[in-house]
């Protein structure tokens, strides 16, 4: 599993080039912020490198300032280092940096590779194609620490440029980029790690921390904890496993209404399929959720439509996503959280080649609610504009995991009345799940380890 920092703020190149500049009113130059770049990446490369031959790939712009700086003070350390060289600085604290190094430097083509590569070959400026082949070569058998960004990646678009270099560790500078939290490219970047260098940064993106659970107050009974309707359908798994989670999630009470009488718990209440209607309208519900294997048949529809146009807090995931529009979900008034994967965004949103996170963002804006984009990066929105994003462990890859997802979500809807804070609450939940369910984890394995999750967000 990749790790990232957490609660970390997101910029986009721009935006971390506006941060960069604000500097100079602080008192800090351009100079100042390389020496203190040069010190985290010497720092970062001295503990994974222990004692190995290093080898510094030293571009022609700030990041191949950041790579010489790096490479004097791990000299001047003891370290064992080599520099090779694509092109040189020209002007400004690149050159400067440069000048200080006294040793040797030969081209890619002619350095012998090394154990340990520090690539500081490009960073956040690569808008072109990036012909890696000689530096592939010196980083195919070593260590990868990347300087900002693997070098040969669009640093907003999370695209590979060419044949960007894939890193074992990523030490982001001043503040993560949109291409290590999302998008092809981010596996690119392993474990990224994140030094500020004295900048300044404020954004509506960050990755997705720990949250804060409180146990419930002394007087709280069933009622007052939440509870969460579950509409079952055509599939009566799926929607077993929802209300499973929901239960396990924290919330005082759960129903689920389907056709299938079978409940994976004594706690749940059963209700018949023909009881839809009334549980729906139950004026008691902190939340309701549909879609977990509802089917998409008249039933299904008539569902669905009575749901959306209820005054109750919402949580739509599976078939639900594809009998419901935009304009009807704009239209509502009361919380609402959708949960789609991939192809279920393109079918309600429509495809495009934007930025996950910005594609996000405009579908929560146009729907009026949060949304979780669901995949190997998972990123939450709402119609603020607020964004959080997290990396799941990839044995969440399996049948059934969305429908627990769904399930925390209405729990954390039902008892926090917050729908960007549930959604951020539940999808942490569910990737630490995981994390204690292990290796070739099934869904139905992730409800019983949600209360351990649980405890350790006090």
């Amino acid at each position: 599993m990749r790790r990232l920092p957490a609660g970390a703020p997101i910029l986009s190149a721009a935006q971390m080039a506006a941060a960069e500049a604000a500097c100079a009113a602080r008192g800090i130059v351009p100079a100042d912020l390389m020496e203190r770049a040069a010190h985290a990446v010497a720092r970062e490369a001295a503990r994974f490198a222990a004692g190995r031959p290093i080898l510094v790939l030293a571009g022609p712009g700030n990041n191949g300032g950041d790579a010489y700086g790096a490479a004097c003070l791990l000299r001047a350390a003891g370290c064992d280092v080599r520099v090779a060289a694509l092109g040189e600085p020209r002007a400004g604290a690149a050159a400067a940096m440069r000048a200080r190094w006294a040793g040797p430097v030969t081209s890619l083509a002619d350095a012998p590779p090394r154990p340990f590569v520090i690539d500081g070959l490009f960073g956040t400026g690569m808008s072109r194609a990036f012909d890696g082949e000689a530096a592939a070569r010196l980083c195919e058998d070593a260590f990868i620490l990347s300087i900002d960004l693997p070098s040969g990646i669009d640093a907003d678009r999370g695209a590979a440029l060419g044949d960007a270099i894939r890193a074992d560790v990523t030490l982001a500078l001043g503040s993560l980029k949109f291409a290590h939290v999302a998008g092809e490219a981010a596996s690119r970047c392993g474990h990224v790690l994140l030094d500020p260098i004295g900048i300044d940064v404020s954004s509506s993106a960050r990755t997705i921390a720990r949250p804060r659970i409180n146990p419930p107050a002394a007087a709280e009974h069933k009622y007052s904890r939440g509870l969460v309707c579950v509409i079952g359908g055509a599939m009566g798994g799926a929607a077993r496993l929802a209300a499973a989670a929901a239960a396990r999630g924290g919330a005082g009470y759960v129903v689920l209404a389907s056709d299938d009488r079978r409940t994976p718990l004594d706690a749940i209440v059963h209700r018949e399929p023909d009881a839809r209607s009334d549980t729906i309208a139950d004026v008691r519900t902190s939340a309701l959720l549909i879609g977990p294997g509802l089917g998409r048949d008249a039933a299904a529809r008539a569902a669905c439509a009575q749901a959306l146009a209820s005054d109750l807090p919402l949580v739509l995931d599976g078939d639900a996503l594809a009998l419901i529009s935009i304009a009807a979900l704009a239209a509502r008034r009361s919380p609402t959280i959708l949960t789609p994967h991939g192809g279920e965004f393109d079918a309600l949103f429509g495809a495009g080649d934007a930025p996950k996170i910005a594609r996000t963002v405009a579908a929560a804006r146009a729907s009026g609610a949060v949304v979780i984009h669901k995949g190997a990066d998972t990123v939450i929105a709402d119609p603020e504009g607020n964004v959080i994003v997290a990396n799941p462990p990839s044995w969440l890859s399996t049948a059934g995991t969305g429908d627990v997802l769904a399930g925390l979500v209405a729990a954390r809807l039902a008892v926090t009345h917050a729908p960007m804070r549930a959604a951020c609450e539940a999808v942490w939940l569910h990737q630490r799940a995981a994390g204690l369910a292990g290796a070739a984890l099934v869904a139905d394995d992730l409800p019983m380890h949600v209360p351990q999750a649980i405890a350790e967000c006090r």
